[in-house]
């Protein structure tokens, strides 16, 4: 018996799409200056600030940061270390809906009064429950801080500040006897392929490929 690796070009073809489309960008990030209204124990306030908002891959989910890149609001008093807790709302729209809490930790030095809160990075997880192009977009900000809570709420109705291309967690297979192989889900996992006289694995973005097929001996 003897043993002969073959790959065939149908299956080469299939293993640079897949690689092509894992490696095409799926999101589109801008920085977006949102105008904020504060509410805070003092009376009202405002402050402009640039936000950007970048997204990581996480297990069926994406992680999501906001980021402020000026202070809004202020105290009339120093609030001291670990004082001021921040948290947001990210609107979701586009293919998806709803709303995301991000929250970030409480300030690591203390904020002197009578100046701009700078707001530490707020995260959260989003897990798309559709399909498709979905966009995330600065909503109202909180911040409580030694036994009150500023609501800051956007008036210039910002644009979004990240767009994805998600794919919602599950598993599609194609009907039987229409020859479509079965979909596993987001591009990043693992590509299944089926073949006759032999087994294809493809892994990650290594796209490795190994056919094997066992010949007669001549």
């Amino acid at each position: 018996m003897s043993y002969q690796k073959r790959t065939t070009p149908a299956l080469a073809a299939a293993v640079t799409g897949a690689l092509v489309l894992l490696a095409a960008p799926a999101a589109h990030a801008t920085v977006v200056d949102v105008d904020y209204a504060c509410r805070t124990p003092i009376g009202p306030k405002g402050a402009v600030s640039p936000i950007d908002i970048t997204s990581v891959r996480s297990g069926s989910g994406h992680k999501l940061t906001m980021t402020f890149r000026k202070g809004v609001s202020s105290s009339p008093v120093e609030l001291g270390k670990g004082a001021m807790s921040p948290s947001a709302v990210i609107r979701i729209g586009g293919a998806d809906s709803g709303t995301l809490t991000v929250t970030g930790p409480p300030n690591a030095e203390a904020i002197p009064a009578n100046t701009p809160i700078k707001i530490s990075d707020l995260t959260g997880t989003y897990t798309p429950r559709k399909s498709g192009k979905v966009t995330f977009t600065a909503g109202v900000l909180t911040i409580k801080a030694l036994g009150t809570t500023t609501t800051c709420t956007p008036r210039n109705d910002p644009k979004p500040s990240l767009e994805l291309d998600v794919t919602a967690p599950g598993v599609a297979t194609a009907p039987s006897g229409t020859g479509q192989l079965p979909r596993t889900g987001p591009l990043d996992s693992a590509v299944a392929l089926g073949t006759l006289g032999g087994t294809v694995l493809l892994t990650g973005a290594a796209g490795a490929l190994w056919l094997t097929r066992r010949t007669r001996r001549a």
